[in-house]
């Protein structure tokens, strides 16, 4: 097997020759700056995120509080004979309430609080150069944010103020018909719990392939294969294969949109446990022309109540944006999860309204895991802020505990 090592010194040394000896200049604008001014004539861009969040778990006797912001400044350089630059820094404040535990030993002697996994501190989040040889491929070189899909297997947590991105090398082709293919390298995951613990970093070997393909009417099929060796936390190293099938149909004053995926999953690298399982999600939504859009689901993540561990995993997820906002299934249980849920969603102005009924349990077994009610309501504020406030109500039956959580946030960009 080629070493991570071998990988990175093939694609440093590719990377040196292509700039030392670039291909020759075509006629574009973006072609005819100069390196210094490719690199002082690029966007910058500020962001700010602040957000209160409480928790009230069953087990603590004192609830979270946790007020924090975040932060944000990047710049993209413009364009030197087909490469540019882009570098992403955050920072994350503690303010004036601190009462929880970040997880990961980020929060030294507040585990006495409910998680919110949210660290405070420094990181730099994303740099990378991008090489564009063709119309149809890019190459991006560093740590960078990968979202793939609906970000069911691969994505960047952005719920959480301190993002999961990837040392990586990364490649998007697009010259097939109806088709683009992306490709990565990791060499390293950077979790939420930042660079200060060593749950905040993953050494990695690991390959992510997708493609989208066009199909008539509108859908597209996508399949993926992703093959994770995790060094450092080898229970995460999973072989998994799929397809996503995507499209809508014209019902009555709306849209039907539907949902068909399916994959398989087995053990890989050095993971303790021998498994096979499998993963499928079926979901229809229908969006009406007054706003309103009502959906059902239903999403089973294979286990074995016999054997600790046999159960299908999705470690580099965005996993806050399934299965509840209370976060209760960060890791699959043994058994398996399924999971049913009810969908309402209705705009009005720019207000935008959510709630979402599931219903939990078991894929191997009877046994029950509980429900969970989540709501929102947030709006934009003009051109550059925004606002929402958010709840998730998890009544636990065979798993976890109560868990009730509440947030308001606060956005700004410029």
């Amino acid at each position: 097997m080629i070493s991570k090592r071998s990988w990175f010194v093939g694609i440093l040394a590719t990377t040196l020759c292509v700039v030392a000896f670039p291909a020759p200049a075509q006629e574009s604008e973006s072609r005819d700056l100069s390196i210094s001014e490719a690199l002082t004539t690029g966007d910058a861009g500020l962001f700010f995120r602040y957000r209160y969040e409480f928790v009230d778990q069953d087990g603590f006797a004192e609830d979270a509080n946790a007020s924090t912001l975040r932060m944000r400044l990047n710049y993209r350089t413009g364009k030197w004979r087909d490469w540019s630059g882009f570098v992403e820094f955050d920072y994350v404040q503690e303010l004036f309430l601190r009462d929880f535990n970040s997880l990961g030993g980020s929060s030294g002697d507040r585990g006495r609080y409910p998680v919110v996994a949210d660290v405070k501190g420094p990181d730099l989040n994303q740099w990378y150069l991008d090489l564009d040889p063709t119309d149809e491929a890019t190459l991006r070189f560093g740590r960078q944010r990968i979202l793939l899909d609906n970000q069911r297997f691969v994505g960047g947590v952005g719920w959480r103020q301190n993002e999961q991105t990837y040392d990586s090398f990364s490649v998007t082709y697009k010259g097939f018909t109806n088709t683009e293919v992306f490709y990565s390298y990791v060499a390293a995951v950077r979790r939420i719990f930042g660079d200060e613990v060593p749950a905040g970093r993953h050494d990695n070997n690991t390959h992510l392939l997708n493609a989208k393909v066009g199909l008539p009417g509108g859908w597209q099929v996508v399949p993926y294969f992703y093959y994770i060796d995790n060094d450092d936390a080898p229970a995460f190293s999973t072989s998994t294969f799929g397809a996503r099938l995507t499209g809508g149909l014209d019902v009555g004053e709306g849209k039907l949109n539907l949902v068909a995926e399916l994959a398989t999953q087995s053990d890989a690298a050095d993971n303790p446990v021998s498994y096979d399982t499998e993963y499928f999600n079926v979901a229809a939504t229908w969006a009406l022309q007054n706003g309103l859009s009502l959906g059902i689901a239903w999403e089973s993540l294979g286990g074995d109540q016999a054997v600790a561990g046999a159960s299908f995993r999705t470690p580099l997820a965005t996993l806050h944006a399934f299965q509840g906002w209370a976060d209760k299934f960060l890791a699959t249980p043994s058994a398996g999860i399924d999971d049913i849920y009810f969908t309402a969603r209705y705009k009005y102005g720019k207000w935008n309204f959510t709630g979402i009924y599931h219903d939990f349990s078991a894929e191997s077994g009877s046994a029950d895991w509980g429900d969970e009610i989540d709501l929102s309501v947030g709006r934009s504020l003009g051109d550059r802020y925004g606002v929402l406030f958010k709840a998730a109500f998890y009544n636990a039956d065979q798993h976890a505990t109560d868990t009730t959580k509440l947030w308001v946030m606060l956005t700004a960009s410029y």
